[in-house]
């Protein structure tokens, strides 16, 4: 009789290898710094390429995403890190949503303003205004009627029955034919660019893909907060300035007092940006 362990006592344990693999497997600002490392890339380098500020950087790499502002602004730092330096980003972002309780869900668009559909405010008829019009209407048509009466009527007769004037009555000088009316032009496509001087008009696109965006005016409040779908547009306006955050800023199209703003942003990148009267400039 043999003494020591059973042959069933050395099997492996199920389950022990796939838990210390889960366990080994570096954490998402791990991943991206040793990636980073790898591929002989400072952290100035990284935030020069992303526009991604140095001190967030230092922060997802120590797994710290307070910085970021909230997890929309969080996974598009994160996508724009790990496209940097040659990560798969929707690895990345699976991890996160698994370690911070899943992606959040898009806040619906609240229609707080939208300057394309900006109408005139309207106003019932104004009666007064139109008796006092009336009245002096029928004055005038009196006092010409008295003046008149005592002309000839033969000639006036023979005007009004469509009959030619004779040759010894000259016409009226008032009576001037009218020019030609110039036909007014149709509205360009670049009616934007009629925009108010004393105000600040910004035209957002969506020209590339969907993108998440947020508007406030110079007062703080939220003027949009939602998502444009690919081909959407929305143009907001102020008296002072607008406040921007572009949740991918890649994917969309500014035209700011008229004039698009060619500024070269990255797929996946967030951007905060404000723009005033006198612009554009990158805000």
């Amino acid at each position: 009789m043999s003494i020591g362990n059973s042959p069933e006592d050395e099997r492996p344990i199920e389950g022990v290898s796939e838990e210390v693999s889960e366990e080994t497997r570096p954490s998402v600002g791990r991943a991206l710094q040793q990636a980073r490392i790898a591929a002989g890339m400072t952290v100035d380098d990284i935030s020069s390429a992303t526009r991604v500020r140095i001190a967030i950087v230092h922060a997802i790499e120590a797994d710290d995403f307070t910085p970021c502002g909230g997890d929309v602004y969080a996974r598009g730092h994160i996508r724009a890190l790990a496209k940097a330096v040659g990560l798969d980003p929707a690895e990345l972002l699976a991890r996160y949503d698994a370690e911070h309780g899943g992606r959040p869900a898009p806040t619906p668009a609240a229609p707080l303003f939208e300057a394309e559909r900006i109408r005139p405010e309207r106003r019932g008829p104004n009666w007064t205004a139109a008796m006092v019009a009336a009245i002096v209407a029928v004055i005038g048509f009196v006092g010409f009627t008295f003046v008149k009466g005592g002309d000839s009527g033969g000639n006036e007769a023979s005007v009004a029955e469509g009959a030619q004037p004779s040759s010894g009555t000259s016409a009226s000088p008032s009576a001037k034919p009218k020019k030609p009316t110039a036909p007014q032009p149709e509205p360009s496509e670049s009616a934007i660019a009629a925009v108010p001087a004393d105000k600040v008009t910004v035209k957002v696109s969506a020209a590339e893909g969907r993108s998440w965006i947020s508007v406030k005016d110079h007062n703080g409040r939220r003027l949009f907060d939602g998502t444009l779908e690919q081909g959407d547009s929305k143009t907001f306006q102020d008296d002072d300035k607008i406040d921007l955050v572009l949740g991918d800023a890649g994917a969309i199209q500014l035209y700011v007092n008229g004039k698009k703003i060619e500024d070269d942003f990255q797929p996946g990148a967030v951007e905060r940006l404000t723009y005033t009267q006198g612009d554009p400039q990158v805000g």
